[in-house]
């Protein structure tokens, strides 16, 4: 009987681990759909390609070498036994063990399941740098950096993070970020800022006289679908972070963090469009869907700790937050067509911060040394790869291609044809 309980749990935990993953896996559409949608008609098959193929390249340079240099245990997470192989009998008596020797039943899952969980957040971690750099990289110096960003720029942060390593040997972090709002947000956006600042802005965007011309997107309707999808796959980001689900008391995490996820993201919609409304006298959609990502992102480093209501306050603030990050980037001339840099770096910062208001364990001086040595760390290494790729390849488009639109320059085809003509569609 006791060892039946045992391959429950194993059998439960790991189910759950999977099913969060797939809706992990599922904001890749999300992404995909949001930047096609805020990005102009003449762009949208190269921002496709780019959202398609950095999944498949996250997935296996992770694979290859990304988890071994996270994790250090190859296939399977390290100081877990791997169970890979053993009948039920053999995995039940092994949990049973683990527990008899005081072990609480925390990663009581497969080792595959577990890479699984953890690949998918390193493609969205790459996904966010695809919008920042929209419209004018090219497609092939993009997808190179993503195989240095998902190999080995990503996992070595990860390692200091999530696993407890020491930083470069010299000392361990002090840091507290439930599912990663530092860890993969804030990654993501120092990675797209080092990208953002060798390309410069998109031609027209910046007039001489000061004044800021708007590029719109050409799809409302994909970005809002984009929106609810990452709605929807970030209860897998926050809720798989548990790692768990068997007992009762995680049974009851799993739900806070859910409710809590959700009350972020609507508290940081309303916020960002009543601001939005106050500032520019219009309901501003774009400022409304990054209000509800900028809410899902300062949750995400606590969400099992706040209140209901302090979690809608803490999504409220990432919202307003976020537009006035976008309107300030704007101002200093920094080009990002989705407000990927505002919403997962700025509020992604904001949210490890206001980790301690809610979690006792955490230090404000912890979290910003974690935060500082994630955002440096990456930034660095990000802005070293890119300038290797713009000495060896480039990293811009002709003038003439970012004219005519990146879809018929590196892909050949546009998404729209049956609308727009090959030559300048979508100006």
């Amino acid at each position: 009987m006791e060892n039946q309980i045992f391959e429950l749990q194993y059998a439960m935990d790991t189910f759950y681990f999977l099913i969060c993953g797939a809706l992990v896996m599922w904001m890749a559409a999300g992404f995909s759909m949001l930047e096609a949608g805020l990005v102009r008609s003449k762009n949208t098959t190269e921002i496709l390609t780019k959202n398609v193929a950095l999944f498949a390249i996250s997935c296996t340079m992770y694979m290859i070498i990304g988890y071994e240099l996270m994790y250090g245990g190859g296939m399977f997470l390290s100081g877990i036994t791997t169970v890979a192989g053993m009948d039920d009998a053999a995995v039940a008596a092994v949990l049973k063990e683990s527990a008899e020797a005081g072990f609480d039943g925390d990663s009581v899952y497969s080792g595959a399941s577990d890479f699984f969980f953890q690949v998918v957040f390193v493609a969205t971690a790459m996904s966010i740098v695809s919008g920042a750099v929209a419209e004018r990289m090219k497609l092939w110096a993009f997808l190179v950096f993503a195989v240095v960003m998902t190999g080995f720029i990503y996992p070595m942060e990860g390692s200091w993070t999530w696993n407890g390593d020491s930083v470069f040997g010299l000392f361990e972090l002090s840091y507290s970020d439930y599912a990663g709002s530092g860890i993969v947000h804030m990654a993501g956006a120092a990675a797209a800022l080092a990208g953002v600042l060798l390309l410069g802005p998109r031609k027209g965007k910046y007039k001489k006289d000061g004044t800021i011309n708007p590029i719109p997107g050409a799809n409302m309707p994909l970005a809002t679908l984009g929106t609810f999808i990452l709605w929807m796959g970030w209860f897998g980001f926050n809720g798989g972070s548990t790692l768990k689900l068997g007992g009762i008391s995680v049974a009851n995490e799993v739900a806070n963090v859910f409710l809590n996820t959700n009350a972020a993201a609507a508290g940081g919609l309303i916020a960002a469009l009543i601001l939005a409304r106050l500032m520019f006298g219009k309901a501003d959609l774009t400022m409304a869907l990054n209000g509800a990502l900028a809410g899902l992102v300062a949750i995400t480093a606590e969400p099992a700790d706040p209140t209901p209501l302090m979690a809608t306050i803490i999504g409220a603030v990432g919202g307003a937050i976020v537009v006035m990050s976008i309107v300030f980037l704007d101002k200093v001339k920094i080009d990002d067509p989705v407000g990927a840099i505002s919403v997962h770096g700025v509020v992604g910062f904001f949210g490890v911060m206001v980790v301690p208001v809610t979690d006792a364990d955490a230090t404000f001086g912890g979290q910003l040394m974690g935060a500082a040595v994630i955002f440096g760390w990456v930034f660095i290494t990000s802005l070293i790869t890119w300038l290797v790729i713009k000495v060896v390849m480039g990293l811009r488009v002709s003038e003439e291609d970012e004219y005519n639109g990146v879809d018929i320059a590196e892909c050949g085809l546009e998404a729209y044809p049956e609308f727009v003509g090959a030559q300048g569609s979508g100006k």
